[in-house]
This record gives structure tokens, sequence and C-alpha cells, in this order.
């Protein structure tokens, strides 16, 4: 494409995740068809099966750049009530106690409540449970002046000063499982590690887990729409506003550090 303003010749897909492509913009429509229309998410290799691939590397290196588009810059917050927790992705490991991070990956879930429903949710990865870690996810994830219901992690006391109206649920002495107190973060969590398992059967490795999280959103936000086209193009639409994505950095991960293969959830 020809630029009248500055006499110079620019490439249509410059500055979107589709730079640099060698594959015609309709077999990548083709692929992000076929990615909003599993209800269940896809893989690589079922990607590379269903375009016909060359290789596996080019199916996985596609769903990346797409996952990176998952994403809408500025995308407003939950309000409301919110529910806030987290979960381990990973297994158990034995030792350090029920909060010890070890190999495993943290994940942090904030879910709205929508009367007996769920609303939107918004999940991150965090290194620990310390409010350092997870302070800065609810202040992104959730507007000012919302309630937030939390379990009784002391980290979550300095809430109020970070402008949220702050409601403990302790499990311990109540009566009640967590999984009672905070059913919504809960829910998501199951359904969460049930898709990493069945879906990319457990094998996502942390650097690459922040990303898995983004296309689990996205997917889970969008549940209850019925027309598969404007999944289609949402996506098309958030890709074009996304930058290019080198392949060293799709491959290096990440938005959090850690290496290891998280495993099966």
């Amino acid at each position: 494409m020809h630029c009248r303003s500055c006499d110079s010749q620019v490439s249509i897909t410059a500055g979107t995740i589709f730079h640099g492509t060698r594959s015609s913009l309709r077999l990548w429509f083709q692929a992000i068809w076929w990615v909003t229309a599993q209800k269940n998410g896809a893989s690589a290799l079922g990607l590379q099966r269903i375009l016909g691939l060359g290789s596996y590397e080019t199916a996985w290196t596609w769903l990346h750049k797409l996952r990176r588009a998952m994403v809408r810059p500025g995308r407003d917050q939950l309000s409301g009530e919110v529910e806030v927790d987290e979960t381990f992705v990973g297994g158990v490991e034995e030792g350090g106690g029920r909060r010890h991070v070890g190999k495993k990956a943290l994940v942090v879930i904030a879910a709205e409540i929508r009367g007996r429903a769920m609303g939107r949710i918004r999940l991150r990865c965090v290194r620990d449970s310390s409010a350092a870690s997870i302070l800065p996810f609810v202040r992104q994830a959730v507007a000012p002046g919302s309630l937030v219901v939390t379990d009784g992690l002391p980290t979550y006391a300095a809430l109020p000063n970070a402008g949220y109206v702050h409601q403990r649920k302790v499990v311990r002495g109540s009566g009640d499982d967590a999984d009672v107190l905070l059913p919504r973060v809960h829910r998501v969590a199951s359904l969460l590690k049930r898709w990493l398992l069945g879906t990319h059967q457990g094998r996502v490795e942390r650097s690459h887990l922040p990303y898995y999280l983004d296309e689990f959103t996205f997917r889970f936000n969008r549940r209850a729409s019925r027309h598969r086209g404007m999944l289609f193009y949402r996506l098309v639409q958030q890709a074009l506003a996304v930058d290019p994505v080198p392949y060293g950095r799709l491959v290096g991960g990440s938005k959090n550090p850690a290496p290891q293969d998280v495993g099966p959830p």
C-alpha cells in the first residue's frame, strides 16, 4: 500500500499481530473463526490439523499471537460486589503450608457477584499471596468504591485504605467450606483447571500461563453469547489494536517470571 503523506510503501498489516506473516489474511481469519467457534478452546495440534498448517510451531505461534489479542486495551474494571481469592495451578506439593507456592503457579481470581449468578471475571498470575503481589491486581481489576469480598487472609486488610469496601468471610470456625463462602471464585478455579487439563492436557509452561488465563477470561466473559460471528468480529478488531509480537518474545513468555512447566492442575 502506498502512503500519500510520506510517499512510502506501507503494509496494511503493519502494527498488528499479522505483521510480517507469510500466510494470507484469509487463512488467518479461518484460524480466528475456528478458535472462537470452539466452546472449550483450541489446541495448537487441533489448529494445525484443521487448517493444514505445515508445522506445529506455526499453529502454536498463531494461537499465542491471538491470545495476546484477547485482552482489550483499556477494558472496563469489575464493579459492584466482587469476590477475590487465590488458587494454585499445578497440583499439591508436600510441605510448605497451604499458601506455599513452590513449583506451582498462584493465580488470583476476581468475579463479579450478580445476585446468585456471576458477572465478568479477571485472572492474574502473582508471585505470592503478599499485599505487594495481590493489591496491584485488585486496583487494576476492580473499580474503586466496589465491595470486595475475600477470605480472612491478612493481605486483604489493606483494601479499605485502597478505596474499597471490604467484607471478610473467615472459613475457620464458620462451619462452611471455602467454596460455600466464596462460591464464584471457586467455581472459576475449578473450571480453569478442568479447561487446562482437558483442552491442553495440563501441559502449560508457567511462563506462558498468563496468556492462557487471558484466553480463559475472554471465553468465560462471553459464555452467554449466542452469536459466534460477534466473537470472531471482536477478536479481529482487537487483533488490529495489539502491537506485533516477535517469535522470540512469544517463546520466552511472559507477563510474570517462572520457567517451569505447570503440569496437570
